[in-house]
């Protein structure tokens, strides 16, 4: 078997796994509070074939995916979106508050599976006399994946630039005259955020959004889940 295979196999169901569910908290969440928008569309579904983007699903983390086998010949860090899941915010019972509400369940959902993958861990490490040593080492690289998609997935959506939910939940809590502005600037909102992931760390380390975030989730906000899960850190 290539060496390498199995982590991918692993990070990419850890991958696809937060963002599904990531996705499909905006949907529920939504559909909590009177829009069922995303139901009518298809797109209240754990099945991932609905939530796939080319670009954040399939090319984005598969480059990632690509370098850091080649090079490191591990996963350190994995990032990726799905196609967002449609809110028509004037069907919900408080269109303002509740696109925050609605905003915030994914980021939320992504917290919640770290601290349950992180709470797996107990049961799986109390199976390592049992299980062969590859199977059980392979278990712990899932779950340590999870933890790191989760977070980094979380973290980064709640930048405050819209399109991601950062940027919805600030449209949402700022006063209304700030609130329409950072709302019209939606429409470049996708194009800032391409340039953050594919530029800006060409100018330089201080310049590099993700790779912060990167050594946050693998630093300090990894060892406050495992913290959060009962592990010693």
């Amino acid at each position: 078997m290539i060496d390498w295979l199995p982590e991918l196999v692993v990070a990419i169901l850890a991958t696809v796994i937060a963002i599904t569910l990531h996705e499909a908290a905006h949907g529920y969440a939504a559909l909590a509070l009177g829009d069922d928008t995303a139901k009518q569309a298809g797109r209240l579904s754990l099945n991932p074939l609905r939530h796939v983007d080319r670009v954040g699903t399939i090319i984005l983390p598969g480059i990632l995916l690509t370098v850091q086998l080649l090079t490191i010949g591990r996963v350190v860090a994995m990032f990726g979106w799905a196609k967002p899941v449609p809110v028509n915010p004037w069907r919900l019972r408080d269109p303002r508050f509740g696109m925050v509400l609605v905003a915030a369940a994914g980021p939320a959902t992504n917290f919640f599976l770290a601290w349950v993958a992180a709470l797996l861990a107990h049961p799986w490490e109390a199976m390592a006399d049992i299980l062969p040593r590859e199977v059980f080492a392979l278990g712990i690289r899932f779950i340590a994946l999870s933890i790191m998609a989760n977070l980094l997935l979380g973290l980064f959506n709640l930048l405050p630039i819209p399109p991601l939910d950062g940027g919805r939940i600030m449209v949402g809590l700022l006063p209304r005259p700030l609130a329409m502005l950072l709302a019209r600037a939606e429409r470049f909102g996708l194009l800032a955020v391409m340039l953050m992931i594919l530029l800006l760390p060409r100018l330089g380390p201080d310049y590099d959004v993700i790779g912060w975030l990167s050594g946050i989730v693998t630093g300090p906000a990894f060892r406050f889940v495992l913290w959060l899960a009962g592990h010693p850190v």
